[in-house]
């Protein structure tokens, strides 16, 4: 699949098919509402564990973020909210808040977090915060599944206070020597995965090729400061397979 070159190229696909904007929020919501269950277990079978590092070494720089800044922590695309506890353990009394699409996955957030964490059930892209209410903004491998990318990080440096930042983890492309070791990795483990484990190949089969067409580490630079925002920071992890960028609202 051919990688694209912008957020906009992702706003009518849902993996190698065409849809329209409103078909992949439908497809994309109802996805990650049959797999919530067991979406932990499988990162942790898909990436041997390794998601659990990247997010630890992407929660101590948001903690560094922070420094400086009041008010809520917003975690986009939330998931079942591992990002968000490891943010309310570091900083107990600071106000974090889960945002998720998922109905589903907003709920295994909740199961795990109870009331030690807020819940929003948003959109990523209409998000109900005033502008520059947010202290911070993480968001760990979501943005190539929302249904308008773009429009979702232009929402993000709004609702973030002026000198917060957002701190983004998203798979990436990897060092040229080891695409062809993690491309057979992704097109044959992570489906037969899915269809054993989850039970979902499709869902599976669909988030590999999220993976690939999604653009790389310049054209996501490229559109964190388009929608506003100030890359400071980016860092690889595991030869290129996922990336973090920090990006600062002026």
């Amino acid at each position: 699949m051919t990688r694209a070159n912008n957020l906009d190229a992702m706003r009518t696909s849902f993996g190698t098919e065409q849809v329209t904007m409103e078909e992949r929020r439908k497809l994309v919501t109802e996805l990650f509402d049959r797999i919530a269950p067991r979406y932990d277990l499988m990162n942790d079978l898909m990436s041997f564990g390794l998601h659990r590092l990247w997010k630890a070494k992407m929660v101590r720089r948001t903690m560094a973020v922070l420094v400086g800044h009041d008010g809520p922590l917003v975690d986009l695309a939330g998931g079942t909210g591992d990002i968000a506890l490891a943010v309310k353990a570091a900083d107990p009394a600071r106000p974090v808040i889960v945002a998720d699409a998922s109905a589903g996955m907003l709920a295994q957030a909740q199961a795990r977090g109870g009331d030690r964490l807020s819940y929003m059930h948003s959109p990523a892209e209409d998000l109900p915060f005033e502008n520059g209410s947010a202290a911070g903004i993480t968001l760990a491998f979501g943005l190539r599944n929302m249904t308008d990318p773009g429009c979702a990080l232009h929402e993000a440096a709004r609702v973030l206070a002026p000198g917060a930042a957002l701190v983004l983890l998203e798979f990436s492309d990897p060092d040229r020597w080891f695409a062809p070791l993690y491309a057979i990795h992704a097109r044959y483990v992570i489906p037969a995965l899915g269809t054993l484990v989850a039970r979902d190949t499709r869902a599976y089969r669909y988030l590999v090729e999220s993976i690939e067409k999604f653009p790389n580490r310049e054209d996501i630079a490229r559109e964190l400061e388009a929608a506003g925002l100030r890359v400071t920071e980016e860092r690889s992890f595991m030869f290129g397979i996922a990336r973090l960028h920090v990006a600062v609202k002026p």
